[in-house]
């Protein structure tokens, strides 16, 4: 069955539901900043609010995360650690991603809405994912996180369509929640599988003359 839903845009969060979880990078980043993973991540995880918020750059990012765990790193140490997470990052979940591309090779508009910092923005726009979006919405250019409402109705703006014509995949519950909060369909992604029988109820139920 054919993924066409007329009359709605699908957007897409990237991390861990179009890209996999980069367990082998956090290992890989242990190792490299001699940090354990108990004392490493709690802190890279609620200093990434303020790098997804735009409220830091890359590298008082890590420059953050060495001052609250009592190291000195240079700017070639960070750029190291930078370099292991962010490719991380890009390994992709192939199931997900090839839903995308047959929804866009279905006619159904498709776009991304990622909680993400200033480095981000152009490997999402600009790699071999980034030709099926029609637009891609990060963060920290914004200046607002998810689920905050402000963040979906931008990305409704710029596809030009109502929040009701939205169709929202996010991993997290509260960020597909807050899709709902304005009036488009959030859908808490779990695995490709259940993502693909929730698109195919979609297209059962939307009707043919809609248009977006």
């Amino acid at each position: 069955m054919s993924l066409f839903l007329p009359g709605r845009v699908v957007v897409f969060d990237y991390g861990e539901v179009i890209s996999r979880t980069p367990h082998a990078s956090r290992d890989a980043l242990v190792a490299a900043t001699g940090v354990p993973a108990a004392e490493l991540f709690p802190v890279y995880q609620e200093l990434r609010h303020d790098l997804d918020r735009g409220d830091l750059s890359v590298l008082a990012y890590w420059r953050a995360i060495a001052e609250r765990t009592g190291r000195s790193w240079s700017v070639t140490d960070v750029h190291r650690f930078w370099a292991i997470d962010f490719t991380g990052w890009f390994e992709v979940e192939p199931e997900t991603l090839a839903l995308v591309e047959e929804l866009h090779d279905a006619g159904t508009r498709v776009a991304l809405l990622s909680n993400a910092g200033f480095d981000f923005g152009d490997p999402y726009r600009r790699s071999p994912m980034g030709s099926l979006f029609e637009t891609v919405v990060v963060s920290a250019e914004e200046h607002v996180l998810k689920p905050d409402p402000s963040v979906y109705r931008t990305t409704c703006e710029r596809l030009g369509i109502t929040p009701a014509q939205m169709v929202f995949v996010d991993n997290r519950a509260e960020n597909a929640a807050g899709a709902d909060a304005i009036g488009a369909v959030g859908h808490h992604y779990t695995s490709p599988s259940g993502l693909r029988a929730f698109l195919q109820e979609l297209a059962e139920t939307t009707p043919e003359g809609a248009t977006a």
